[in-house]
């Protein structure tokens, strides 16, 4: 049951931040992981602008999908013509506490070069 409130209570204050972004209407981009059966996916009324299904070819350490929401912005679609530097794929049931970092931080980290790359495909306007 504390788990289903809590649920619950993350759902309602989710839902009225997008609320806000969209009354107030300020640029806002929301990144959730996306998996089947997902609270978002079954209850949240508006779908995800973006599922990426499979991070690592934008060279992040994971392939798990994640979904984006843009409110009051469209994403951009540039073109980023430039190789990728090689990051070792990690799987996320394999991954061990490292440094006192726990492995739910661990697995919830996104390698640097897939949020340049997701900044600069998606979210910086190409003039």
């Amino acid at each position: 049951m504390n788990l289903h409130n809590e649920l619950h209570d993350f759902y309602l204050l989710f839902s009225m931040l997008c609320y806000l972004a969209e009354k107030r209407k300020f640029k806002m981009i929301i990144e959730n992981p996306f998996t089947q059966p997902h609270y978002l996916t079954t209850y949240f009324p508006i779908k995800p602008t973006i599922i990426d299904k499979d991070r690592t070819l934008r060279g992040d350490y994971y392939k798990k999908p994640t979904q984006y929401w843009f409110f009051n912005c469209k994403p951009q679609n540039n073109l980023i013509f430039e190789p990728l530097d090689y990051i070792p794929t990690q799987v996320i049931g394999k991954v061990k506490k490292t440094d006192g970092v726990s492995v739910k931080t661990l697995r919830s980290m996104i390698h640097p070069q897939y949020a340049n790359r997701f900044i600069r495909e998606f979210i910086i306007e190409n003039s």
